[in-house]
């Protein structure tokens, strides 16, 4: 079944955005949240040719304070693949989409200790090139060294990350060339990662506003405008 209908197979299913945690049945299918249009600093819609292969942007959702990595691979995804949860369930992840099948996008939460970019700190990044502590191509958590592969819906390489990093499902239109983000697909961890950096969250996003939906859009940025310093490793 085509991405679009499947969704809105799921949407009528759900009714409603938020949906609940999924059942042992529903493994193959995505936790849908408001949809989100991506855009650029000057709130105009990203094209999805406008992103640089192989540069990290960031954008938020599905909640103000949640980080996503959108990655142009500068290479297609593989089509499909079957992932594993830290709990032993499986989910299906679709692939990417674009003109080359190559724009993915992910939580940037990492799986292991939930490092992730801040205004000040990047531990995790995509790292285009092969480095003294991991393969090139890769998403790298140097906090604890949990490496991801990207064109395999962040599936885990090396490292103490017990699950890959959640997808967000993303739709292109090909008559525009616009992105939205419609949801996720695997283990979410944002309860945890409110918990554990409540504090935080509050002082960069507000008491009240960290844990709200993201909204109508979302704002992409490269990650070296978004935070001051990338960690590399």
């Amino acid at each position: 079944m085509e991405r679009r209908k499947f969704l809105e197979t799921c949407l009528a299913m759900g009714g409603a955005v938020g949906l609940p945690a999924l059942p042992a049945w529903a493994e193959m299918t995505p936790r849908l949240y408001e949809r989100t249009k991506l855009v650029d600093i000057h709130g105009a819609p990203l094209k999805a040719r406008a992103l640089v292969a192989e540069t990290n942007y960031i954008f938020h959702y599905p909640f103000v304070a949640t980080p996503c990595f959108l990655l142009n691979l500068g290479r297609p995804a593989v089509a499909e693949a079957t992932l594993r949860r830290e709990d032993g369930s499986t989910y299906a992840w679709s692939g990417g989409v674009g003109p080359s099948k190559a724009v993915v996008a992910f939580s940037a939460i990492c799986a292991h200790k939930l490092a992730y970019p801040t205004r000040d700190v990047s531990f995790i990044r995509y790292q285009p090139r092969r480095s003294a502590t991991s393969d090139a191509q890769v998403i790298h958590c140097c906090a604890d060294h949990s490496v991801y592969d990207p064109a395999s819906g962040a599936r885990v390489l090396a490292g103490p990350a017990p699950q890959p990093l959640a997808a967000i499902l993303l739709e292109h239109d090909a008559a525009t060339d616009e992105l939205v983000a419609l949801g996720t697909v695997g283990a979410e961890q944002f309860g945890a990662f409110f918990k554990k950096y409540e504090f935080k969250l509050a002082m960069e996003h507000g008491q009240a506003k960290a844990q709200k939906p993201i909204g109508g859009t979302t704002v992409v940025r490269e990650l070296t405008q978004y935070c001051k310093q990338t960690i590399q490793c």
